[in-house]
């Protein structure tokens, strides 16, 4: 029977220091311990209870959680890719490290090709084992601060990634068509680098977790939302032909079909939740 590892810590006793002195989210530059696994690096804290939106992203997300939440005071999670806004109310005193993963790193930093964690939330322990996982639990339970925290989170996919064989996945043409997807189709983008639909279609599941199409739309709705917080006003229709969409009632489609929402309640909703993702 798998037992999870936990730190049986006190979250209060552990995350005082970090409370009082960071803010909800404070992105942190990685390191040159782990550059090219990770694309980035923040810690969010919640100083009370409050609900949460996390926006989805073609992503697998390391997630080290401090607080009440938490089995034991401190867990840690790999975290696949999402297709839809998640909604949760956090609890006060709750903290975690986030670690962004790049693409291509998943198998030697987790053990797993991304398409096995799409939609799902992995204790760590399964995918690096009892005594891996242990360690770093233990080590995260020292920590007096979030840099502290993030460090040792950091230092740890490091250590992965230079014993591990890295991803078979090619990893140029995937970034190559990551970004060429922003403005083409997904034929289109085949065509440009030489390989068939099918193809692409496979090396996307593999390092991403979800199709090339999939990957687009949530990246696209991830730059319309990204847009509309910068604005004072938001300009729906604007905004669509800026980020991609064919007109405004594409992107309220989206909206509606990834948020449940409309833009407009989403982006409400956003100004007084913590937003996750973003």
């Amino acid at each position: 029977m798998h037992t999870p590892v936990v730190a049986h810590l006190s979250w209060a006793q552990q995350t005082r220091e970090m409370i009082v002195r960071d803010a909800e989210r404070r992105p942190i530059e990685p390191g040159a311990l782990a550059p090219a696994a990770i694309a980035t690096l923040f810690v969010d804290r919640q100083a009370m209870d409050a609900p949460a939106v996390a926006i989805p992203r073609p992503e697998v997300q390391v997630v080290a959680r401090f607080g009440p939440a938490a089995r034991g005071g401190l867990d840690i999670h790999a975290m696949g890719v999402r297709e839809r806004v998640h909604r949760k109310r956090l609890r006060s005193g709750q903290w975690s490290v986030t670690a962004r993963l790049r693409l291509g790193t998943h198998q030697a930093v987790l053990g797993a090709p991304a398409s096995q964690l799409t939609g799902r939330i992995v204790p760590l322990d399964e995918l690096w084992g009892d005594v891996a996982t242990r360690r770093l639990v233990n080590r995260l339970g020292e920590a007096r601060a979030a840099l502290d925290a993030a460090a040792i989170l950091e230092s740890a996919i490091a250590e992965r990634v230079a014993v591990k064989r890295p991803d078979r996945t090619p990893l140029p043409l995937i970034t190559e068509a990551a970004a060429r997807l922003a403005s083409a189709g997904v034929g289109a983008v085949a065509a440009d680098l030489s390989v068939s639909e099918r193809h692409l279609r496979r090396l996307f599941r593999e390092a991403v977790g979800v199709g090339p199409k999939t990957f687009a739309r949530l990246s696209r709705f991830g730059r319309a939302v990204a847009a509309a917080r910068r604005s004072a006003r938001a300009n729906w229709a604007g905004i669509a032909t800026d980020v991609g969409y064919y007109d405004q009632a594409h992107l309220i489609a989206d909206f509606r079909a990834i948020a449940g929402a409309t833009p407009q309640a989403l982006l409400a909703e956003l100004r007084t939740a913590l937003s996750l993702g973003c």
